[in-house]
Order: structure tokens, then sequence, then C-alpha cells
């Protein structure tokens, strides 16, 4: 029953939501293209539930080819490949909207582990029993590693705190999150990677 309730709320929520806020969304993404060369909205390849690979939406705040960089996937206090705009919707969170598509879509939820990389920080057949967990349910806008530390956890705090989720699943704990992710995203708190976070190279990814 919380399942089949979840999966409603979130949809309602993310229509309702997509209808009311795309004026503003209109409006970012005009405002991107007029100022960085580029597409406004970001589509990064992610792994979703039960390792299902999907296409994941952002509002664009780096520069186009950002990631084959210096940097790579990291985007550290003062890094230079994000624009002036991208500066401010990466700081008020407004860069993750478009991923209301995604939930209306059925490949997110607003609750749930932060979606990894195909790549990052391991390739699919390289997680253990244990870290596979993290995939047994829908990937999220928020969660509770993101109210932990966001950006600043390192990966093995990032995979036990998604862990403590999927094995305490309620939709009180989901309220929670919710509430705890609208203070986090009004002061900042753990939204810039301070370097501190674990960097996990994979086997595959050094012989690439």
């Amino acid at each position: 029953m919380y399942k089949i309730v979840k999966r409603v709320c979130d949809f309602l929520i993310a229509l309702v939501a997509l209808i009311v806020l795309s004026p503003l969304m209109l409006v970012v993404a005009i405002i991107i293209r007029a100022t960085s060369p580029g597409p406004a909205i970001f589509i990064q390849q992610r792994v979703g539930k039960d390792g299902k690979v999907y296409d994941m939406y952002k509002f664009r705040s780096m520069c186009v080819g950002a990631e084959q960089q210096e940097g790579g996937v990291f985007c550290t206090k003062g890094d230079a490949r994000v624009t002036k705009v991208g500066k401010f919707i990466r700081a008020t969170s407004i860069d993750e909207l478009p991923q209301l598509v995604n939930i209306i879509k059925g490949e997110m939820a607003l609750i749930g582990p932060r979606p990894v990389l195909t790549y990052y920080p391991k390739y699919w057949e390289e997680y253990t029993k244990e870290e596979l967990k993290r995939f047994d349910v829908l990937p999220g806008v928020t969660g509770w590693a993101a109210v932990h530390g966001r950006k600043t956890n390192t990966v093995e705090a990032r995979f036990a705190y998604d862990n403590y989720y999927v094995d305490n699943l309620s939709m009180w704990l989901d309220i929670k999150i919710l509430f705890m992710t609208v203070k986090s995203v009004l002061t900042n708190e753990g939204n810039e990677d301070d370097g501190s976070a674990e960097v996990v190279t994979t086997t595959q990814e050094e012989n690439k």
C-alpha cells in the first residue's frame, strides 16, 4: 500500500509542480540559453531501480563538455566550469526542477537515493550485494543521504544512508526528509563539494 500511495502522490505532486513552475522553468531555460552556449537542459544517463539506465534531466549549470575537462564529475567550490547563472540555480536547487518530468515518467520518485552515474562510483557489475540494496527503490530528487551532508559525504556514507532509507521505508520518513530538504535548500547546507568526499576510481575507469 505504501508503494502505491507513494507513486500516486509523487505523480500528482510532480504534475502540479510542473504546471505551477512552468513559467519559472521557461524563464530559467531562456536565461541559460542567452548567457551560455549550449542547450538549456543537461541530459545524463543515470542508474535507476533494479539497475535500469535512464536519462535524467537537469538545467545545465556548467559549460558544455564540463565532464571531459579537469575536475570530471566533481564540482568543487569556485569551479570555473560553472556558469554565472549556474551558480545561482545550483545554490537554490532550481537546476533539479526538470527531474519532475522523470518523476511523471516513473523513472524517479520525489524521495529516494540519489541516482548514480553508470560508471561512478562503480560500474553495475562491481557493486556488492549490500550496495545493490539502494537500487531496490526508485531514485529520488532528494533523499536521506541528501539531507545528511549532501555533496560532502563520502561514497560509503551515502550508500549507508541510502540503505537505511531502504530498510526503513515509510510515509513518515518521506515527510521528514521533505521538511529536512526544505531546510537544507534554504540554508544551502552541504551543497558544495569541499573536496572532503572520497574519490572512488574503479579499475575499469582507469583502463578507459
